[in-house]
């Protein structure tokens, strides 16, 4: 069984004129300390996937379909026993950790609430772990700098930060959504290289949600496909980078700059993403698709399985869009 199980995932959210679809039937499952990248322009639906499996949607947002972790559905927990889970095996890193941290808070008060709240420590334990853990995530000098401000770190080092809060009570999956948004080059691959060590000392299960192609290929072993609330395509990052079989993740690896080609002009992707209060009703790429058919306006493609372990949507044939 699948640590996390999530089957028919639909999210809808309450505005004034009309419900927004943010994500429609959205199935995937990954795998004790397995690493999977959700990929795909902003507004495709990634983050709101996991937000609705944790439980944070906004107010006007309501999550129907399964999510099973270890045999648990989320989705229909308790609100106690869902705190519980997310306190101890399941935690998030959420895309700006300056407005993640608490800036009248110093980082030791912040980092021991978790423990003393969820683990039972006394206070000093608690700052004597967080310090630990400042330690394991390579915070320069931790037991020092743990009384200051978040203000008083830089980017780079608060993210260093959640990802410490993030796992100190030791869960067993970690959502990072877009952990290396407005980092620069080097910084990302300190922190892409921080989250390799922590899947591989702790055993950790990674979900990482990010538009950035090139972290996703140096990192995660599975890679599946949004767009327009929808999955496109999945399989390993592998074959996925190497054989791209739906003709929207063709367009996003060709976006990306590449030092072994001399490309005059970078390739787009034309036109502009669906809007999801009026998705049509066949495939949500349709309208920008380079091979667009007659009927894919109007009928929705399956998701089906080929090639033992990957996925797609896509009318076409895959031997004419590979």
């Amino acid at each position: 069984m699948s640590l996390l199980e999530i089957e028919d995932l639909t999210v809808t959210f309450q505005t004034g004129d009309q419900p927004v679809n943010a994500v429609n039937g959205v199935s995937l499952q990954i795998d004790a300390g397995e690493t999977l990248a959700i990929v795909g322009e902003s507004g495709s639906g990634k983050s709101q996937t996991a937000f609705a499996a944790m439980g944070l949607l906004a107010r006007n947002g309501a999550a129907t379909g399964m999510v099973r972790f270890d045999g648990r559905d989320l989705l229909h927990l308790p609100q106690r026993e869902l705190n519980k889970v997310r306190s101890t095996e399941i935690a998030m890193i959420f895309q700006d950790p300056m407005t993640s941290l608490n800036p009248y808070m110093r980082i030791s008060d912040q980092m021991a609430e978790v423990l003393m709240l969820h683990k039972g420590m006394s206070k000093k334990q608690a700052v004597n772990e967080a310090a630990q853990m400042l330690d394991a995530v390579r915070i320069p000098d931790a037991r020092a700098r743990i009384t200051m401000y978040p203000h008083e770190f830089s980017g780079g080092m608060r993210q260093r930060i959640m990802i410490a809060m993030a796992l100190l009570c030791r869960p067993r999956l970690l959502i990072a959504d877009e952990p290396t948004t407005a980092l620069d080059v080097t910084v990302q691959a300190q922190i892409m290289n921080l989250l390799g060590d922590i899947r591989r000392d702790f055993g950790t299960a990674i979900i990482l949600i990010t538009h950035d192609l090139g972290v996703v290929a140096g990192f995660c072993d599975r890679t599946l496909v949004m767009y327009g609330g929808q999955i496109m395509e999945e399989g390993t990052t592998e074959d996925v980078f190497a054989r791209p079989t739906h003709p929207y993740t063709v367009g996003l690896l060709s976006a990306v700059p590449r030092i072994d080609r001399d490309d005059d002009v970078l390739a787009t992707i034309s036109g502009e993403p669906p809007d999801m209060s009026n998705l049509p009703k066949g495939c949500p790429f349709s309208p920008r698709c380079a091979v667009v058919m007659p009927h894919c306006p109007g009928v929705k493609p399956p998701l089906t399985d080929f090639d033992g372990d990957r996925r797609r949507a896509c009318h076409r044939p895959i031997s004419e869009v590979a």
